[in-house]
């Protein structure tokens, strides 16, 4: 073994120090998209994505009641209060039914009986469409589809509310 020490020249140097740095610089803009990217996978979800819209289970008729609630949403850092609004009722087998109100023809808010002319059918204004009181669409109208329903849950003899499903979709 030689005791001579191996030097490093100027060359050597500058291009382990420019590669130290640019690898720095590399990862200091990976993080952030990384981060983002594995992030929510990390985060735990709760089972709160149901929100209690403030209705007992007692005061559900087997006529349909609008109800409107909030929901905190979190968009990125900026958090916000969301109007949510749904049609409840009994059906004939005294199951709990929530409607969305959103008309799938253009999106517009349907109600109950909201026409004279069509008892106990949801109508929409927009293009008078219109919807028995299952939920499904009047055919010759303008909606092709069934309105969606909510996720629902009793708890405490409360009604709670999560996302909307498309009809019939388990």
């Amino acid at each position: 073994m030689s005791d001579e020490k191996q030097q490093v020249s100027r060359r050597q140097f500058l291009n382990y120090t420019l590669t130290g740095v640019g690898g720095f610089m590399a990862a200091g803009l990976l993080i952030s998209p990384v981060r983002m990217a594995i992030d929510p996978v990390l985060k735990s979800t709760e089972g709160g994505d149901m929100a209690n819209v403030g209705l007992a289970v007692d005061d559900i008729t087997e006529d349909p009641q609008r109800i409107d609630w909030t929901v905190d949403q979190v968009d990125g850092w900026y958090e916000s209060e969301v109007n949510r609004s749904a049609w409840v009722y009994r059906n004939e087998n005294d199951e709990i039914v929530a409607f969305s109100p959103v008309c799938k023809h253009l999106g517009c808010v349907v109600s109950w009986e909201g026409n004279e002319s069509y008892p106990n059918e949801f109508f929409c204004p927009c293009h008078n469409g219109r919807y028995y009181k299952d939920g499904t669409n009047v055919p010759g109208t303008p909606p092709l589809q069934p309105l969606d329903v909510y996720e629902q849950e009793v708890r405490d003899g409360m009604l709670f509310l999560g996302e909307v499903k498309a009809y019939g979709e388990a």
